[in-house]
């Protein structure tokens, strides 16, 4: 993967490694011109200190290996590339012009892609039922990584998939000036077909929607919600939703895939456009990107973060917030919901499913739940309204869980998931409407109706907020809680980072190790968070200004300081900073727990007695959503006591036992 990060008085490219999934870089100190003390660029391979300008390490088969997670499903596939961009070969220009579709042999071909990762794409890429042709459009400079990984990705993808068609183009050509290609790397679907484009290299999480958008265009079948299809249907003008993205954010490749699938269904007035928001800051600024997924529908209108498909689908053909289409919407008399996941709308024509356990929430928790309720006979569907893994995906890494001396929070969901994925069905990207209590359990949802025997609640936290002056206002213009997603947007600015838990401390360290100038703002005169953390924020020399609480975000189109009070002066002062990330705890998702009856605690966790019953029968919740010290380790536990509970009571009904007694 490349990630830029400063060098000396002018930002310049800086080799990174990705060890699993967290980012490690080495970058000379500015003015210096020595190796910042940050993890080692390649454990097989290390590499000493230098004053010499660093270039990129040679490729170390062992530690591509682990770059190259994969998480393949069985119909619909999505790969997970992590691949350093290490593999630059010397270009003349007019290597780079305008080629015909050639793929090369095996024998003479100089792979991208590691072998384990090869042999795992030939496998799904069998089954690809129709070609799918990608235009791959590069400059001419032979110093330009991010086009050389663009041409060598695609061709190591073709000589593994015939049914991939690959063609080669200059950015100078009669071709790029047909399509209407300007920005090197361009990469193009069926373009005589459909408007799908990859503006930059899919790095890193990137590549999951690339892959997506390789099954989808090769069964010429969008994929979308019948909900969405029938919104999308009333769309009378012509749309180009453009994604912004970056390698690091999980929620990313899922937005993206909401636009391909829409100028699928609707090749007729859908063009649809990922960007590498870190390849092309420019763009990004043009448009105000500071969160991503930032999605910008037209030129006026915009999205910050992951939707569900039903929700894309209403604001791409209303150009408006879809809650305030459904106020207008019920307003003249139309359907409710609509299938925008606001509602409980009508079922007509909606699939209903039975099973005996449903999990609401695909976090650690709910994927523990399933994998012991699945074991124990019990039928099992688990729903997340995001994505698979909950807040641990965006944890840059793990260094407390058993088993795993550190791990990329989002390769520990992969492993989790992975195994989940052995024995429950899990949905991704469906939230939930409507809940009432029978004698099945009728869970509502935009897709489906579910009738359960018993619900687990495992729908986690959410990050808390500030409640000051111009949190949301600049909420995705400065403010972000998710340095994983946005902190590649910063790079070579100053941020602050508000907290001073594990989350906080490991966020600051992420976001330096990325190239940002980072200080963190505590409350107290003591961090919480464990000491580990601690002694590498003094050895990265991160600094803290203590004792200080946020009054105000400040800032005009976009952040540009914060106000801070002093907590044992009073005195106030501003500070001038390009971003704020706010890291100050969570809040339990609880409010569909207690609008069904379910006994809260004080703070708005679930309350369970030591087996995860909640007050309500065949109703349970497990994770973070019941509080306590919120571990990945502990939640898991919880599903798991959680699942057997319930394997316990379908099978001899406490509640019963209670009332004959």
């Amino acid at each position: 993967m490349l990630v830029y990060a400063p060098r000396g008085p002018a930002p310049r490219p800086a080799p990174l490694h990705r060890k699993g999934r967290m980012f490690m870089a080495y970058a000379p100190q500015t003015g210096r011109g020595t190796v910042a003390a940050l993890p080692p660029l390649c454990r097989h391979r290390r590499r000493k200190a230098s004053t010499k300008r660093i270039r990129p390490f040679t490729r170390c088969a062992r530690c591509l290996l682990h770059a190259m997670g994969m998480a393949m499903s069985s119909h619909r596939s999505t790969g997970v590339f992590t691949m350093s961009g290490l593999f630059k070969k010397k270009e003349t220009a007019a290597q780079a012009a305008d080629t015909q579709t050639q793929t090369p042999t095996p024998e003479a071909h100089e792979w991208l892609i590691p072998e384990e990762g090869r042999d795992q794409l030939q496998k799904v890429f069998a089954g690809l039922p129709g070609d799918v042709t990608i235009e791959v459009y590069t400059g001419g400079d032979p110093k330009n990584l991010f086009d050389d990984y663009a041409r060598r990705f695609v061709a190591d993808l073709a000589l593994l998939a015939p049914r991939i068609k690959p063609a080669f183009h200059g950015l100078d050509s009669d071709m790029a000036r047909k399509r209407g290609v300007t920005l090197s790397p361009t990469l193009l679907f069926n373009p005589e077909e459909y408007r799908i484009r990859f503006t930059g290299a899919p790095l890193g999480e990137e590549a999951r929607a690339f892959i997506e958008a390789i099954f989808l265009v090769s069964a010429r079948t969008s994929g979308l919600s019948q909900a969405a299809k029938t919104i999308l249907a009333q769309l009378d003008g012509a749309r180009s939703p453009r994604v912004f993205s970056s390698p690091g954010c999980p929620y990313c490749p899922a937005q993206c895939a909401n636009a391909i699938k829409c100028a699928i269904e609707r090749p007729d007035l859908v063009s649809a456009e990922c960007v590498n928001a870190d390849e092309f800051p420019d763009l990004s600024a043009r448009y105000g990107v500071g969160s991503v997924p930032h999605t910008q529908f037209d030129e006026s209108y915009k999205g910050i973060g992951l939707m569900p498909e039903e929700r894309f689908v209403v604001e791409l053909v209303a150009l408006k917030d879809a809650e305030r289409w459904l106020n207008e919407h019920a307003a003249k008399g139309g359907a409710h919901g609509a299938g925008t996941g606001q509602g409980a709308g009508s079922d007509a024509g909606v699939e209903v499913t039975e099973t005996d356990l449903l999990v609401l929430g695909a976090g650690p928790a709910g994927l523990s739940a399933a994998i012991y309720a699945e074991r124990s006979g019990l039928a099992t569907v688990v729903l997340d309204k995001g994505i698979v893994g909950g807040q641990v995906t965006v944890t840059p890494v793990v260094e407390n869980y058993p088993g795993f001396a550190d791990i990329a929070g989002i390769k520990l969901v992969e492993v989790l998931s992975s195994h989940a994925r052995q024995y429950a069905t899990i949905r991704e990207n469906e939230g939930v409407d409507d809940i009432k209590l029978g004698r099945r359990i009728e869970v509502h949802t935009p897709r489906n109706v579910f009738l359960a025997r018993a619900v687990l609640f495992a729908t986690g936290a959410q990050w808390r907020k500030l409640d000051v002056p111009g949190e949301d206002r600049f909420y995705g213009k400065g403010v972000s809680y998710c340095a994983s997603c946005d902190g590649f947007v910063y790079r070579g600015r100053k941020v602050a980072v508000v907290g001073g838990g594990n989350t906080a401390l490991t966020d600051a360290l992420h976001l330096r190790n990325l190239g940002v100038e980072v200080t963190v703002i505590h409350r107290r005169d003591t961090f919480r968070a464990e000491k580990a953390l601690q002694d590498s924020l003094t050895r990265e020399g991160i600094p803290v200004i203590w004792n200080a609480v946020v009054e105000e975000v400040m800032g005009d189109t976009e952040v540009r300081g914060v106000r801070l009070r002093d907590t044992k002066t009073g005195e106030t002062r501003d500070v001038p900073f390009d971003g704020v990330f706010v890291a100050i705890g969570h809040v339990p998702n609880s409010e569909q727990a207690a609008d069904l009856g379910v006994d809260l605690e004080p703070d708005g966790s679930i309350k369970v007695d030591r087996h995860m019953r909640t007050n309500i029968p065949r109703v349970y919740a497990a994770g973070d959503v019941i509080g306590g010290v919120r571990q990945i380790v502990t939640a898991v536990g919880s599903g798991a006591t959680a699942a057997l509970s319930a394997f316990e009571d379908l099978q001899q009904p406490r509640w019963k036992k209670d009332k004959s007694a």
